[in-house]
C-alpha cells in the first residue's frame, strides 16, 4: 500500500539515537512539531474525534519530534524490504538522491517473522541477479515432494506425482526450503547498504494526515497512566513524514486497515478471508532426516468442513519445519487449531520423523486466504 504525500525533503538519521534508546528526547538534530491535544486517550486505528479510553497515545498535549523522508515503509518483512531496496537501485540507476526509511515493530529484523518456507527465487533473481555470490541464505534445495492424504488417525494415502498440479513441482523447479526470517536478516543488511536507514523496535501507531492524505506515520508513546496522563517516564513518539508511505505491515497490520477503511480501498473487492497458522521448528535424529524432502498433507484430523492443511520441510542442519494452516471460517465452534496440530504431529507420516528429536521453536500468526479477487486497491492520496 502506498501513499504519495506533499512535503519538501528534510533527510536525517535516527541511527544513533534507535540504539541508545527508544524514542524522542534523544533525538537532537529533529524538528518539532507544535503540541497536538487528544481529547482522548486514542487507540491504534482510531479515527480522530472518537471517543475511546486507551493507552496508545497520551490524552494531554504533546510535543512530537518528527523527521522527513522521500520514502517511509512500515514493516521489516520481505515486502517492505524489497521496496525499499528497489527505490534505492532506481535512484542509483537515475543518479538522483533519496531518503528512505523503514520501521519494523520487532526488536530485530527478522524477529516476527514466521514462515516454513519452499522459496521460488523468481523476484530474488530480478531483486538481485548475482545474489549466489553474495550469500544469500538458500542453502537447502527442494529435492522431493510429496503429497499425502490422511485418512484416519494411522491411514494414509500419497497421491501420484504426475497427479499434482506444477504449482507443487519444487523438486524440478529449483526451489529452495529457507527461513524466511534469516532471508529478511539478509535483505536488512543489503538494504542498509544501500543507504536505507532502518529502525528496529518502532512499531508504527497513528497513521497522519494533512488535507485528507496521508503524510507519514507516528510511533507511539511510551509512558502512559491507565488514565492517559503523563507518567515520569514519559516518551513521545516520533513523527516520520514522507511523500511516499508504503505500508507492508501484513496481515491484519493496524494501520493498513485503518487506511483501506478511510479510503474504501475494498470497495467492489471480494470479502478476504483469514486462517490460522502454526509452525514449530524441530532439531531431528540425523539418521531420519532427508535434505530437501517438501510434504504436503490434506485430511486428518480436520474434517471435511474444515479449510486447511499442513506442511513438513527439511531443512539443513537437521532442521524439520511442520506446521497446520486452519481457515478462521471453520464451523465447528469448539474446534481448537492448536490441538489439532497435535493430533497432526501423531500419524505415523509425521511422528516417524519426530521421534527422538526436539522441538526448537514455534508460534502462531494469522495468514490472508481470500486470493487475487481479495486483494484490496493498493494506491491512496
Amino acid at each position: 500500500l502506498a501513499a504519495p504525500a506533499r512535503g519538501s525533503l528534510l533527510p536525517k538519521s535516527l541511527h544513533k539515537a534507535a540504539q541508545s534508546a527508544p524514542y524522542a528526547s534523544l533525538y537532537s538534530s529533529v524538528r518539532t512539531v507544535a503540541p497536538t491535544p487528544h481529547a482522548t486517550p486514542f487507540l491504534l486505528g482510531q479515527r480522530r474525534g472518537q471517543t475511546c479510553v486507551g493507552r496508545a497515545m497520551c490524552s494531554e498535549a504533546v510535543e512530537r519530534d518528527a523527521m522527513e523522508y522521500d520514502v517511509v515503509v512500515v514493516g521489516g518483512g520481505p515486502a517492505g524490504l524489497s521496496a525499499a531496496i528497489r527505490v534505492m537501485q532506481r535512484a542509483a540507476e537515475e543518479g538522483s538522491e533519496v531518503s528512505v526509511c523503514v520501521v519494523e515493530k520487532g526488536g530485530e529484523v527478522g524477529s516476527h517473522i514466521l514462515s516454513g518456507n519452499v522459496f521460488e527465487p523468481h523476484a530474488l533473481d530480478e531483486l538481485f541477479p548475482d545474489w549466489r555470490e553474495m550469500g544469500a541464505p538458500l542453502q537447502t534445495k527442494a529435492s522431493e515432494d510429496r503429497f499425502v492424504f490422511m485418512t484416519g488417525t494411522a491411514s494414509s494415502f500419497t497421491i501420484p506425482h504426475f497427479l499434482l498440479p506444477k504449482v507443487l513441482d519444487n523438486a524440478h523447479s529449483g526451489n529452495y526450503i529457507i527461513s524466511l526470517g534469516e532471508l529478511c536478516k539478509w535483505l536488512a543488511e543489503q538494504a542498509e547498504g544501500l543507504g536505507v536507514e532502518i529502525y528496529p523496535g518502532f512499531a508504527a501507531s497513528e497513521v497522519l494526515y494533512e488535507d485528507g492524505a496521508v503524510v507519514g506515520i507516528a510511533t507511539k508513546d511510551v509512558g502512559i497512566a491507565k488514565d492517559g496522563s503523563k507518567k515520569d517516564v514519559f516518551e513521545s513518539g516520533i513523527e516520520l513524514r514522507a511523500k511516499q508511505t508504503i505500508f507492508a505491515e501484513g496481515c491484519r497490520g493496524s494501520c493498513s486497515e485503518e487506511v483501506m477503511d478511510k479510503f474504501g480501498l475494498r470497495e467492489g473487492k471480494a470479502a478476504q478471508t483469514y486462517g490460522i497458522g502454526i509452525k514449530e521448528v524441530w532439531e531431528i535424529d540425523p539418521s531420519k532426516f532427508q535434505s530437501g524432502l517438501i510434504q504436503h498433507s490434506v485430511g486428518w484430523p480436520l474434517d471435511h468442513n474444515t479449510y486447511g492443511g499442513s506442511f513438513l520441510y527439511h531443512m539443513e542442519e537437521n532442521k524439520v519445519l511442520l506446521g497446520m494452516v486452519v481457515g478462521l471460517d471453520y464451523k465447528n465452534p469448539f474446534i481448537n487449531p492448536y490441538q489439532e496440530f497435535q493430533r497432526w504431529k501423531t500419524h505415523p507420516e509425521v511422528a516417524k520423523y519426530l521421534e527422538g528429536g526436539s522441538c526448537v521453536s514455534y508460534g502462531a500468526r494469522a495468514l490472508n486466504e481470500g486470493g487475487f479477487q481479495s486483494i484490496p486497491k493498493l494506491s491512496f492520496p
